[in-house]
């Protein structure tokens, strides 16, 4: 019959504990931490609005990191590795991997934006096309990160940018 005895036992300790808790608690012996006092002076903040939603088509936008980029006369020209921003976050050009085979001999190179052409990437597997020739592009120099951006435009399409230093 040691298992009423325990039950019995069990259950006069877990009253007593809830009793001293709730009693103690109720006569102030017992006091829970309180949070610093905040000054009356300070308002309470304000939750942030929602954020605005858009919704793009799956047709409507593509990533284009990775795509391979074509010239208009369809010669492999790289595939793109980095886009350029300028200080107000605007997209200014892109940064093409360009020659070499099997990631030897390829050298990095700036393109402006204006210079692509993304009217016919409706799938992960179709390129870009840029309005340079190999021969143009093979002349620009390499872009080194940490150096003064040299970015090769096509013809009448490129725009200055503005620098604050």
């Amino acid at each position: 019959m040691t298992g009423p005895k325990r039950d019995w036992r069990g259950r006069a300790v877990g009253f007593a504990v809830l009793w001293l808790l709730l009693g103690n608690a109720t006569n102030g012996h017992a006091q829970a931490p309180t949070a610093p006092a905040k000054d009356a002076a300070v308002p309470a903040k304000e939750p942030a609005p929602p954020p605005s939603v858009t919704i793009l088509g799956a047709r409507d936008a593509h990533g284009v990191l990775g795509r391979d980029v074509r010239s208009s006369n369809g010669e492999d020209m790289g595939h793109i590795v980095d886009v350029i921003v300028d200080l107000t976050g605007t997209v200014r050009a892109a940064v093409i991997d360009f020659g070499g085979f099997l990631g030897v001999g390829s050298r990095k190179i700036v393109v402006d934006w204006t210079a692509l052409d993304f009217k016919h990437i409706a799938e992960k597997s179709d390129r870009v096309t840029l309005d340079l020739t190999k021969e143009q592009v093979k002349a620009a120099p390499e872009y080194k990160e940490d150096k003064p951006v040299v970015v090769l435009g096509a013809a009448g399409k490129l725009s200055p940018w503005d620098f604050d230093h």
